[in-house]
């Protein structure tokens, strides 16, 4: 899926119309200057939620994988694997001539993991705290 949505099609300029149709049709008219506040915060909205998956499929990766290591040890593998992805796919995109390769999309994309794993982990403190006590 980041595969694809890193090619020029999922660009700014390709994804505003199709976005804006979807929008208005649920919400009504919105002025341009408002669609254009809107569709940024829709895309970085993508960012935060889909790289934030991705940081939970690697932390049950590494949570299957080693099964003596600890949730922090986990967490910040998972952590890395989403840098990763998230800083070649940014990397990627550079040399895209509608797309931009920025730092802070990164960034966006490490909080989005580093946040649905603290949710998870709350989650799993609160409601199944035996689970983080694996057998050693």
């Amino acid at each position: 899926m980041i595969a694809l949505e890193s090619t020029d099609w999922f660009g700014a300029d390709h994804t505003s119309s199709p976005l804006r149709w979807v929008w208005e049709h649920l919400f009504g008219q919105v002025s341009d200057r408002r669609w254009a506040d809107l569709h940024h915060l829709i895309r970085k909205t993508g960012h935060f939620l889909g790289y934030g998956t991705m940081g939970l499929v690697w932390l049950r990766a590494w949570w299957m994988t080693l099964p003596r290591s600890g949730f922090l040890l986990d967490a910040t593998l998972a952590l890395i694997g989403t840098a990763i992805v998230a800083s070649t796919d940014e990397f990627h995109q550079s040399f895209l001539p509608n797309r931009t390769g920025i730092p802070s999309d990164v960034l966006l994309d490490c909080l989005g993991a580093f946040t649905l794993q603290l949710v998870l982990y709350l989650g799993i403190r609160v409601f199944r705290p035996k689970r983080l006590a694996r057998a050693v």
